[in-house]
């Protein structure tokens, strides 16, 4: 029975691969192990490591993995992997395999998560069930994906919602988009909504003043949560109206009345700071449509497993 499944899972994104063992919906905890992809050559080997190490060949297998996927192959956006169905399959002896988007995978996980993981940012207002939901993805890279219930099945249509043109408002955005199209090629929504976005929003700061050194995003949110550099506010102000603007927009595409989502490690890290520097601001800024906007439910999803979850999920539902 689905319930009684046990299946590998594996959330791959741009640095790190992280596996587990899960029976039914449920992540066995004790089984997770992270492996940083510069140490392996593909994902076949990180697959082969964990099977070998814990002697277990599983009914099922899912991967969720952070770049574009069609017909059981994705590429990686950020690391140059190539993932297959069937060599998932090869590798880990599963007779049931999927290959998901990893966004998908958030989605997927949203019906599994517990109330001590969500954080709610905007309240919204309360929805009939199976209304849309949308999760945004903000860490390494960025992305976004509708999640629609559809008799008794879960629905999270593929993205690459990170890659459109990067909008811009106002003289210095454009400006920033200027300097990331001279710097970086097309400016797209992951130019600056992720964590080396994060870092060239700053650097462009430094080269807009003349001086300073650019930072990486940890040493830039430290210094945001210290109040020790000024200039690192700013880029944290920038970033996150930019971000309550990219939210907004998705929004109004896809109505999720059902809540907007935000997961990723960068999410996350600028959860306490969303409200001090105008999320909603920038997030109910549309114009005629500034009254309709506040009926969108925002979160902040903290669970770092979720993707595991979700990849479990679908194979219950595949099989089911």
């Amino acid at each position: 029975m689905p319930q009684d499944l046990i299946a590998l899972v594996a959330d791959l994104g741009g640095t790190n691969t992280r596996v587990a063992l899960t029976r039914g919906a449920t992540v066995q905890t004790d089984s997770i192990k992270r492996y940083r992809n510069a140490d392996h050559g593909d994902l076949a080997s990180v697959l082969r490591a964990f099977v070998a190490e814990r002697s277990v060949t599983p009914d099922a297998a899912c991967v969720a993995m952070a770049g574009p996927v069609r017909d059981g192959v994705g590429e990686l956006t950020n690391l140059d992997w190539i993932v297959e169905r069937d060599a998932v399959a090869a590798v880990t002896g599963a007779k049931t395999v999927a290959v998901l988007n990893d966004l998908q995978a958030q989605g997927h996980a949203l019906d599994h998560l517990t109330a001590d993981v969500v954080q709610t940012v905007l309240p919204g207002k309360p929805a009939r069930d199976h209304a849309a939901r949308l999760v945004i993805g903000v860490g390494t890279g960025m992305n976004a994906a509708a999640v629609y219930r559809l008799d008794g099945r879960t629905l999270v249509p593929p993205s690459e919602a990170g890659h459109v043109s990067l909008p811009a408002q106002g003289t210095d955005e454009l400006r920033l988009l200027d300097w990331i199209a001279r710097k970086h090629g097309t400016p797209g929504l992951e130019d600056v909504l992720s964590g080396r976005g994060f870092e060239r929003i700053y650097a462009w700061l430094c080269d807009e003043d003349g001086t300073g050194t650019p930072l990486d995003a940890g040493a830039i949110m430290q210094a945001v949560d210290d109040g020790t550099d000024p200039r690192a506010t700013q880029a944290a102000r920038i970033f996150v109206r930019m971000l309550g603007r990219a939210a907004s927009n998705l929004a109004l595409i896809h109505l999720p009345f059902g809540g907007i989502y935000l997961c990723g490690g960068v999410a996350r890290h600028f959860a306490p700071h969303l409200e001090p520097l105008g999320f909603e601001d920038a997030f109910t800024d549309k114009g005629r449509f500034a009254d309709f906007m506040p009926q969108f439910p925002v979160h902040i999803v903290s669970d770092d497993y979720a993707a595991l979850t979700g990849s479990a999920a679908h194979l219950m539902e595949l099989l089911s």
